[in-house]
């Protein structure tokens, strides 16, 4: 069964820049690690049911098993949790969410 994860963070608003700049040293390690899951999307609403001071991260697995996978390698990685450690205060709220994929085709 494909599954959909989606890691949601809402953040203090008057640190959104702190944020990102640390958001945008996350994405530069997926791209410079080639064994760092590929394929995740962020997205910053603009309007819907979650505040502007939002993002997500989102990707499709192929079972609820590799999603529970990547969530344990980040856990597990150094340079990961080091930049986790410098976001984690700037918080305020964080889920992970998954979705069963419908595919009615």
């Amino acid at each position: 069964m494909k599954v959909y994860m989606r890691m949601v963070w809402e953040f203090d608003i008057t640190q959104e820049e702190a944020f990102m700049q640390l958001e945008k040293q996350f994405a530069d390690l997926e791209r410079q690690r080639p064994d760092y899951p590929k394929g995740g999307k962020r997205l910053q609403p603009i309007s819907g049911p979650l505040p502007c001071n939002s993002i997500t991260w989102e990707r499709e697995f192929d079972s609820l098993e590799e999603a529970y996978k990547m969530v344990e390698f980040f856990k597990g990685d150094e340079e990961h949790e080091k930049l986790a450690e410098r976001q984690r205060p700037l918080f305020k709220n964080f889920r992970i969410e998954f979705y069963k994929v419908l595919d009615f085709q």
